[in-house]
């Protein structure tokens, strides 16, 4: 199965590792550092111009990427459980 994550993009379900609130997450060290050595190595899609809501840590053939999402962290929950059924 497939997830959408927004602005045309979709991974596979199997692909993700996990789905993050931006808010609440960022709080942490901890995220903020894990998010800032992604930049810097290039692991980061954005997808779209709006602020993003979530972010996505996904693994891929290329390695480990992190998809940042307009839609909220429930709303992509909600999507992954509702096709999971």
């Amino acid at each position: 199965m497939y997830l959408h994550l927004g602005a045309d993009t979709v991974v596979r379900q199997s692909e993700i590792i996990g789905i993050f609130d931006l808010d609440t997450t960022t709080v942490s060290k901890h995220s903020r550092d894990f998010l800032g050595s992604a930049q810097k190595r290039g692991g980061i899609v954005s997808l779209g111009e709006d602020l993003p809501k979530s972010f996505i840590v996904t693994r891929a053939r290329s390695g480990q990427l992190v998809y940042l999402s307009p839609l909220s962290a429930a709303t992509l929950a909600k999507r992954a459980i509702a096709f999971s059924k």
